[in-house]
Formats: C-alpha cells, structure tokens, sequence
C-alpha cells in the first residue's frame, strides 16, 4: 500500500438506487487497470456486487470496497447501496470516507434517496463531486438536473463539463460526447475501444456560446476565493489553468461548492474525468481535520487527537463486520498510526484488548494478506471478538474513544421460527452475528408466543436477510408476515420518589431512588443522566445504578415496546450500610421507571414513512386515490421532465404490499420510493385494534 498519505483517496460512491453506481465503478476498474472485462448489473458479473442475492435483484445492498491506482495516487472506493433500506451500509461508509462522487440520473434527476444520502454527506461534512449519468437515455435533461440539484439539495455544483447533445444517439440530437470547459475543447468517447480511447477537437460551433457562458460562471465561482486571482481575473477576463485547478480543489474541500461532470458510464463516456477530479479535488486523508476522540481515562483531559501520520500512535474505527459460518472480516478505516498483523490494541469501550491476527487489502469479494498498513488505509481485520461496528480500536498506551455511528430505529418486524429444536441453537448464533454485521437488525424472543421477532429498516431489508439465513447458514425456518415496529413515550414529565425495602431471610434490604423522567428529543431514544451529588451513594453503586436504567429503559415500556424520545434523571438516592446492595439498587431502578411511566402516562408511537410516487399523469387519479384511502398525507406535487411526482407522508401499517398495488394501478409505468421519515402518535383506532 502507498505510503504517501498524500497520495491517498478514501471515496464513496453514493446515489438513489439505480442512478449507475455500480455500472460507474465498474467502468473506474476497468480504465484503472483492475479488471480486464467489464461486468454489468443486467449480467448479474459486477465486481462489487458479488453476493448472490445482489446479482440475482440487480442492486447493491452491502457496501464493498475495492481499491485502484490512478496517476499515482491509490484510491480507496466503497461502492454503497441506494436502496432506503440499507441506509446504515451508507452511514458507515460516510463515517469514515473522505470526500464522495454522488451520481444522478439525468432522466429521474434528484429522487427521495438522493436527498437522504446528500444529507448523510452534509452530516458528516463530506466533501464531493457529482456525475449527471445517463445522458444517453430519452428524457435526459443536464440544466433541468443542475436546477434540481440547486433547489431541492441546496447545493452549489460547479460545472465543468456540458453534454454534446442530449438522449440517444441515434437521435440527431442525441449524446455524443462533452465539453470540458476547463480546457476549451470537445471530447469524444470511442465506443469500439470501450471509451478507452478519447479524441478531443474544437467545440462545436453551435455549442460555443453555451460553452463560453457556464466556462464564465466557473471562474466568477472561483475567483472570488483568491484576491490575487480575482484581480488578474478582472483584467484579463481568464484564469490560469492550474489556478484554477487549485481553487476548484480548495471550494471543494471547504465545502463552498460541488464540481459537476456529466457522461453515461454504460456508454463508456465522460468516466475518466471523473477519476480525475476525484484526484485533483477530493481530500487526501491529510486534506481533513485531525481526528478527535475522548479519553476514556476520566482522570485525563477529555480530548484526545491524532493526526493522519504514521509517527502517532494507532488508532482506528471499525465501521463494518462481514460474517460468514467460519469467519469474521472487520473493516477498519486507520486515522493514525502503523497498524500492523498479530498486534494487540485495545477496544476503549469495552476495555478489553483485542488480537489483530490478520490484515487484508480487500478487494470486493477476494483479498490480498498485509503485514502492516498506515494512516489512511481502509483494511480488512481478522481477530477481534467482541468489537462491533462504531468500536475504536487503539494503542493500548495511549487511549482514544472516536465518536461512535448513529443508526435510524427499526420499523418493522416479523416472526420466523426454527422447522426443529435443533436448529434452535443455531438460529441463536446466526442472529448474533447478523446482528454484528448489519447495526439496523434486531432479534428478540417474544415472551407471549416463544418466537423470534426479527426486526429491521423495511420489507425487502427482513426479506433478504431471511433468505441470507437459509442460503448462507442452512436454517430451515418459517417465516410469518411482517408488522410493524411499533414505539412509546411519555406524555409529560415527572418525578418520583421511590422506596424498596424488603426482608430477604435474615438480611434486610433498602434502598431509594428519585428520578425525573421527561420528554426529550435528540438523536439517541432514550438518554440517562446522573445528577446525584457526589457522596450520595457508595462509588461502586453508581455504575450499578445507571446499567439498572439503561436495562430497565430498554426491556420496553408499559405497552410492551420500545421506548423512545425519553429522558430520565436520577435526582437523589438513599441507601444503608449493609442493606443497600445491587440487588437492592436494581430492585429500586425497576420500581422507580414503571411507577413514573404510569403517572407520567404513555403514548403509542407508530412509524410513519416519506413517500415519493412517480407516476405519467394519466394515472394520477388513480395513485392520489389510493394514498387517500391509506390514511396518507400529500405534501406536494411537482412535474419531472414529463411525469408527476407526489410526496407524502403515511403510516407504514397502511403501506404494505404497495408495491404490487402502484404497479397495478399504473400497468407497470409508476415507481415508488418509501423511506423512514419520523414517529408520531397513533390513531385512536390503531390502539384500540391492538389493545381494545
């Protein structure tokens, strides 16, 4: 691996599903000289999407890395899924990428998921270009695209490229080729040589005005970020070409605005500028922020940094598990330090060290052995035991806790049972370790009927890891419909003053708690905040106390779900030589949360899911009728090129089998896309149905 960390590109590439990420980063391998045929997601032969049930549905679900060499720099990519309900595979991959390429199809333009995944950029501050594929499709549109991109993202792209024509080529005025404005010249793709071969001649003369226009827009966007610039820019009306490289590259890292490019990577066209403004404009790992972290030690001072060199101490973030029957590859993206195969590092939040007994480059599905990497590096780790995604792996000696990775809340569940007792056990142990790899998966046994409730992000997200279940770890298993993933919280907030005193044979136990719980909205579901003042309880009984909420808070609320938006705070304590112990302490925790969930009152949280329709307008009575009838809200309508798009808002109990119910209402000409949106209080009916 390269040791010029400077010469290091950590990418994503990101879209709505079908927008040609896949077919794009084929395309990147093949020119970068990794594969020597290009695969097709028609063919179900990608190189990233290698995973059966990806090449049998013909979309990306499990983020894959693989790695290439580009005018002597090595670029780390993550080809990332666009479907909703795989969205963690995206956050992950943001978490701990460098700068992105996002992709957009220049029929459908910006769509529901494109929106998610700009914001996920947004969160994480994730500089990026775009790509405007597809411009050979009929109904391509790169000004309409560009306008959405400004209006519904907020975003400020910056094109350095135009279409030579638009739609197919068998059109007179189909796509042809594109304009870089940079270099003032027409290029042309050769399709015999699979677009390796490029020509490039005068702009066309019909173009030239055009070309003249967004080339000026360019250097004004660009030279207002250098004063020294701005002025030969104002008296000679152009800028040097290598200047304006570097302004490009500094709007872009500070995330002032977005270079665009447009091509159509099925077609082979416009692909290797885009590898070329990933290296001239996407940060080197040494082009980011130092990392910051705590220090887990709370003697010490709270924050800890390192920088992206080789000369600090290790320190990395474990971000993905891939599990098999017989192995457990962890991805680590390396912030600092030499990571090197058979160390030891230590785990910070569970404070146990960890065995790092193999390193591996990966490459999608195959792998290449390491003896050590460095700073920069996305690596494959064999070893760790109990690390799960967002763990900080780190120097023993020298401890740091990286912020951890959030994930959205499940909203929909299902039953599966084992076909015998035997496979019982082994269902146990496949749930771990898909719950390992994948944070958005959760397994329970139902206490009512024995079952396996398995719950995850949406009807495809439970259908595929139920197939994984039976194709991968050989469960025989039935598996019932699925239903929603319901949620509560509280009405008002409270405080109780709670006592547990009891005899329990010859020892007396006590102790008494004061909590306050309210609501609360914020990232995490439930937060607990020790507001006890020092002394109030023995040192050793604080941790107890606080596990005892945690535990309590999540074993679910007085309904039997999951509680969330709940804040709950220990006031006050009591307690007695020889009578306050932990069973007395989580006795009084117990106590203490029911008794203020059932003054406080609690509420019935139902998910509730942003929809986008995509339908000709001859169906558009039909679609608005339907969502009526399912309790949806329509927020708004708006035209795409020639076809209407609807976005609403609607319970997910009321969206069951839409798929197959759009289609039909459309003869197959609608699409739909459907994705978490928030949770809001269920209708009267709603719990009168499950509770009456």
């Amino acid at each position: 691996m390269s040791r010029d960390i400077n010469k290091i590109r950590n990418i994503g590439i990101i879209a709505h599903i079908d927008a040609g990420k896949t077919t794009t980063t084929e395309r990147i391998l093949f020119y970068a000289g990794v594969t020597h045929r290009m695969g097709n997601v028609d063919d179900g032969n990608t190189v990233t999407d290698f995973d059966p049930e990806e090449a049998a549905r013909g979309i990306t679900i499990y983020s894959a890395a693989i790695s290439c060499h580009w005018q002597d720099c090595n670029i780390n990519i993550i080809d990332t899924p666009g479907h909703v309900d795989f969205t963690a595979e995206v956050e992950r991959s943001l978490r701990v990428l460098d700068g992105g390429v996002v992709i957009f199809s220049a029929v459908e333009g910006v769509e529901a998921q494109s929106e998610t995944v700009w914001r996920q950029a947004d969160k994480y501050h994730v500089p990026r270009i775009c790509f405007i594929n597809k411009m050979d499709r009929i109904g391509a549109g790169f000004e309409r695209v560009l306008n959405q991109m400004q209006e519904r993202l907020q975003a400020q792209p910056v094109p350095l490229q135009i279409p030579i024509g638009e739609g197919p080529i068998t059109n007179p005025d189909g796509f042809r080729g594109i304009i870089d404005l940079i270099g003032r010249q027409a290029l042309y793709f050769d399709r015999e040589s699979q677009g390796r071969n490029i020509t490039s001649a005068e702009i066309p003369p019909e173009l030239k005005d055009e070309a003249d226009y967004y080339r000026a827009k360019l250097l004004e966007t660009i030279a207002i970020l250098d004063d020294d610039i701005f002025a030969i820019y104002d008296e000679t009306g152009d800028i040097p070409i290598p200047d304006i490289h570097r302004l490009l590259r500094l709007g872009t890292l500070t995330g002032q605005f977005q270079p665009l490019f447009c091509g159509s990577s099925l077609d082979y066209t416009g692909v290797q500028p885009v590898l070329d403004g990933v290296i001239h404009y996407l940060p080197s790992p040494l082009d980011v922020p130092p990392v910051t972290g705590k220090n887990p030690n709370p003697k010490k001072d709270a924050v800890e940094v390192r920088k992206p060199s080789t000369s600090e101490p290790v320190c990395g973030l474990l971000f993905k598990v891939q599990v098999d029957e017989h192995s457990e590859l962890c991805f680590v993206r390396i912030y600092s330090g030499i990571l090197k195969s058979r160390s030891r590092l230590l785990n910070p939040r569970t404070g146990a060290k960890e065995m790092i007994t193999q390193l591996w480059k990966v490459q999608a599905d195959s792998r290449e052995q390491l003896e050590e990497a460095t700073a920069g590096d996305i690596v494959g780790v064999i070893g760790p035991k109990d690390s799960v995604t967002g763990d900080t792996l780190c120097d023993p000696n020298q401890a740091i806790l990286l912020e951890s990775i959030t994930f959205p809340e499940t909203v929909i569940s299902m039953a599966i049972e084992p076909d015998s007792s035997a496979d019982r056990k082994k269902l146990e142990e496949t749930l771990r370790l898909l719950g390992k790899q994948d944070p958005t998966f959760r397994a329970k046994i139902s206490e009512e009927t024995g079952q396996t409730i398995i719950s995850g992000m949406g009807e495809l997200h439970l259908e595929i890891i139920s197939h994984r279940m039976q194709r991968d770890f050989g469960l025989k298993m039935k598996v019932h419909k699925p239903r929603v993933t319901y949620r509560e919280t509280i009405k008002k907030a409270i405080e109780r003053e709670n006592t547990f005193e009891r005899q329990a044979g010859a020892a007396p136990l006590f102790a008494t708690i004061k909590l306050r719980v309210e609501p609360h909205t914020g990232e995490q579901p439930i937060v607990i905040e020790n507001k006890l003042k020092p002394g109030t309880l023995p040192a050793e009984l604080v941790p107890i106390l606080m596990q005892a909420l945690s535990d309590e808070s999540k074993a679910g609320g007085l309904l039997g779900f999951p509680l969330m938006n709940v804040k709950i705070s220990v006031l006050d304590a009591g307690y007695r030589e020889k009578e306050t112990n932990e069973i007395a302490i989580r006795a009084v925790a117990t106590m203490a949360l029911r008794d203020c969930l059932e003054t406080a009152g609690v509420v019935l949280l139902e998910p509730i899911m942003k929809i986008e329709v995509v339908t000709p307008n001859d169906f558009l009575g039909n679609v608005t009728a339907d969502l009526n009838s399912r309790r949806a809200s329509i927020m708004n309508t708006g035209m795409r090129g020639n076809l209407i798009v609807i976005e609403a808002e609607a319970a997910l109990s009321q969206m069951f089998g839409y798929s197959t119910q759009v289609r039909s209402l459309s003869q197959g000409r609608a699409s739909y896309s459907m994705e978490p949106f928030s949770f809001a209080e269920a209708p009267r009916e709603v719990v009168e149905a499950m509770f009456g």
